[in-house]
C-alpha cells in the first residue's frame, strides 16, 4: 500500500490522509506557511503498515516538511534517532500490533465464541437447557459480557500508555521547542493495521504559564494531595543489583594451582525500582515535564476525538476541546491515578 502526500492539499487513500497547511512560493521555489496555525491544528500525518516489518515512515518527506516548519536540517539526525528509539524498535512495534484495533477485534470475536460455547455447554446440563429459549439467553449473555469487555478496553485506551505515549516524551521534548507535539495512533484498513504519526501545532507558552500557576496554587493549598498525585506518575524499572565486594580474599595456599578452564558467568540479579516521572522542583520545571510527558497521549486522544469536552475556554480552537494544560489538570493532578508498568 502506498500513502502519498502533497504540499498545499489533502490526498486520501481509504480512511487515511496526510494534511499539510502550507503554500508554494513559485518565485523562490520553497514552501511557506500561509498563516500561523492555531493550537491543536494537525500539520502532518505519516503512515506505515505495521503488518510489514520492513515498512517504515517516510523520513525523507518528513524532513522536507519539517524544514519548511523551521526545524533545521542539522537536527535531522537527532529527531530521526529519537523517533527510531521511541516507536520503530521491533519490540515496540509488536506491542503496538498486539494493542491495535485489528488485534482487539480478533480477540473480541474469539472471546465471544469461547464464552458462548462454555455457557451453552453449561446450560445443557440443566433441565431447561433443551429449550430454544436457552440459546437466546446464552447469546444475550455472551454479547453483554463481550460488550462490557470491549468498553473496559476502550476506557483503558483513553488513559496514558507507558509503552507508546510516554516513549514519545523524548521526541516531544525536542519538537515542543518548535511548537510541535507528536502522537501515534493505529487505524484498521481492511486486514492491515496502519500506524499513523501525527504532527500537531502547539505553542506551549500559555499552557506552561497556566500550569505553573496551577501547580504553585496547589502547593500552597494542598501540597500533600499534589505530591500524592504526582507520586502516582511513576514507572517500574528493572535495575541490576550490584554485588557486594568480597570481604577477604582466598589465601594462596587454598587457591587451586591449575585453573579448570571453565568460566561461569553469573547473570546479574535484577530488582524492580519505582522511577518518578515528575521529580520535585520549581513549578515551571514540573509543568514543563508534565507537558512533555502528556503530549503524546493528548495528541492521540485529540485526533481520535476522545478528549472529554470542556466548558472553560482553553488555548486551542475550538473552545469545546480542552487544551493540554486543562487535560493535565483533569487527568494527572488528581488522586485517581495508578503506577504505569515499565517495559
Amino acid at each position: 500500500m502506498a500513502y502519498k502526500s502533497q504540499a498545499g492539499g489533502i490526498e486520501k487513500n481509504g480512511s487515511l490522509s496526510s494534511i499539510f497547511y502550507c503554500k508554494s512560493d513559485l518565485k523562490e521555489g520553497s514552501l511557506q506557511w500561509a498563516k500561523d496555525p492555531p493550537n491543536g491544528q494537525v500539520l502532518m500525518v505519516l503512515s506505515m503498515d505495521n503488518n510489514c516489518s520492513a515498512s517504515s515512515f517516510d523520513m525523507e518527506l518528513c524532513a522536507e516538511k519539517l524544514k519548511s516548519l523551521g526545524v533545521q536540517q542539522v537536527a535531522a539526525d537527532e529527531w530521526r534517532r529519537l523517533i527510531q528509539e521511541a516507536i520503530l524498535k521491533p519490540e515496540v512495534r509488536r506491542y503496538m500490533f498486539y494493542n491495535s484495533r485489528a488485534f482487539q477485534i480478533a480477540i473480541a470475536v474469539i472471546f465471544y465464541m469461547s464464552l458462548w460455547t462454555n455457557i451453552y455447554s453449561t446450560v445443557q446440563l440443566c433441565s431447561f437447557g433443551r429449550y430454544w429459549e436457552a440459546s437466546v439467553l446464552v447469546t444475550l449473555a455472551a454479547v453483554a459480557i463481550t460488550v462490557v469487555v470491549i468498553l473496559v478496553l476502550d476506557r483503558r485506551q483513553r488513559k496514558i500508555n507507558m509503552n507508546t505515549d510516554v516513549r514519545l516524551a523524548a521526541v516531544n521534548e525536542f519538537f515542543i521547542k518548535h511548537s510541535l507535539i507528536l502522537g501515534i495512533t493505529d487505524v484498521l484498513d481492511g486486514p492491515h493495521s496502519i500506524l499513523q504519526l501525527w504532527f500537531v501545532h502547539f505553542s506551549p507558552e500559555r499552557c506552561l504559564q497556566s500550569l505553573s500557576a496551577h501547580l504553585e496554587e496547589l502547593r500552597q493549598t494542598r501540597e500533600s494531595g499534589l505530591r500524592h498525585s504526582l507520586d502516582q506518575l511513576c514507572v517500574v524499572m528493572e535495575a541490576a543489583v550490584q554485588p557486594e565486594p568480597a570481604v577477604e580474599e582466598a589465601s594462596c595456599e587454598e587457591s587451586p594451582l591449575l585453573s579448570n578452564g571453565v568460566n561461569f558467568k553469573k547473570e546479574p540479579m535484577m530488582c524492580n525500582q519505582l522511577l518518578r516521572l515528575i521529580p520535585e522542583g520549581p513549578p515551571e520545571v514540573m509543568a514543563q515535564q508534565l507537558l512533555v510527558i502528556f503530549s503524546g497521549c493528548y495528541v492521540r486522544l485529540l485526533v481520535s476525538g476522545r478528549l472529554p469536552p470542556t466548558t472553560a475556554a482553553g488555548h486551542v480552537e475550538p473552545s469545546s476541546v480542552p487544551c493540554l494544560c486543562q487535560f493535565i489538570q483533569s487527568a494527572a493532578l488528581s488522586t485517581q491515578q495508578c503506577c504505569l508498568p515499565g517495559r
